[in-house]
């Protein structure tokens, strides 16, 4: 079975794939100094959960936007569950070209994000992932990746209109029936949903002008359902796009070499 394990921002989520589905798929807040035996508390528990044992898993795929947590997920990987992990990076077989400046630069889960997208729905598309950042990826017909646009999440916007303006309160997400509120709160829930939905209308209608031919529209990440509700544009959405790019470049690539820890498990030298 494969371990995949996709670390952003805000969430490190952990899924087993036993080649047919998904046995499990959980989450845990990102802090970058969390030990990995930390990791293992909690990914050996819920492993337990769902009736599977370390023995079980024989391959592993990490992809990550923080590097000060790979450290730990490696050992993670290594020490507990006795595989070596691949990790996400330009250099590995994609099965496409990286059609950026500097490819090195592009963050694992937009490369993960692309991969999949085009393996699951074809292209030419876009895919928009609501994160910690919003990103907006381009993937060519032949699966290319073009670059695309990164935005401030809705979650830091709602987080800056609190600390900066004294009288705004802390919100959450939800979709006004209104454009127009008539309290601070409506207001300010109108001006982040619709004012998102108008950021990705404008920015997929400016991208598909630029790009020159139609391009297809998905959304991942938490919030992709709710503003999937409030466009026609988003034409699907996915939640496990990025676990699902893991497990396509997993089978891309030739399993890694073992790690000094698990050479020393197994007695050698």
């Amino acid at each position: 079975m494969l371990l995949v394990i996709d670390a952003g921002n805000t969430n490190v989520v952990a899924a087993v794939h036993d080649g047919a589905g998904w046995r499990g798929i959980w989450r845990i807040a990102t802090e970058p100094e969390r030990t990995s035996d930390e990791y293992a508390v909690w990914l050996l528990a819920l492993l337990g959960h769902a009736g599977l044992k370390p023995a079980d898993i024989d391959n592993a795929a990490i992809g990550t936007v923080v590097p000060s947590a790979l450290y730990h997920l490696r050992r993670l990987c290594r020490d507990w569950i006795a595989v070596e992990p691949l990790i996400a990076r330009a250099g590995l077989d994609w099965g496409f070209e990286i059609r950026v400046d500097s490819p090195d630069e592009v963050g694992a889960d937009r490369l993960l994000n692309a991969l999949a997208a085009h393996q699951i729905y074809g292209g030419p598309l876009v895919v928009i992932d609501f994160g910690t950042a919003t990103t907006f990826d381009v993937i060519g017909a032949d699966g290319a990746y073009h670059g695309g646009v990164i935005a401030p999440g809705i979650n830091l916007s709602i987080e800056a209109l609190h600390h900066a303006a004294a009288q705004l309160p802390r919100i959450g997400i939800a979709r006004p029936q209104s454009v127009i509120g008539r309290a601070t709160v409506p207001a300010m829930q109108s001006g982040i949903y619709w004012g998102y939905v108008g950021l990705v209308e404008g920015l997929v209608a400016r991208i598909r002008a630029e790009f020159g031919s139609p391009l297809k529209v998905l959304a991942t990440g938490g919030l992709a359902p709710l503003f999937a509700e409030g466009t026609t544009l988003i034409q699907g959405t996915d939640l496990e796009l990025t676990l699902h790019g893991l497990r396509l470049l997993a089978a891309r690539n030739p399993r890694p070499a073992p790690g000094r820890a698990r050479t020393r498990r197994q007695g050698s030298t």
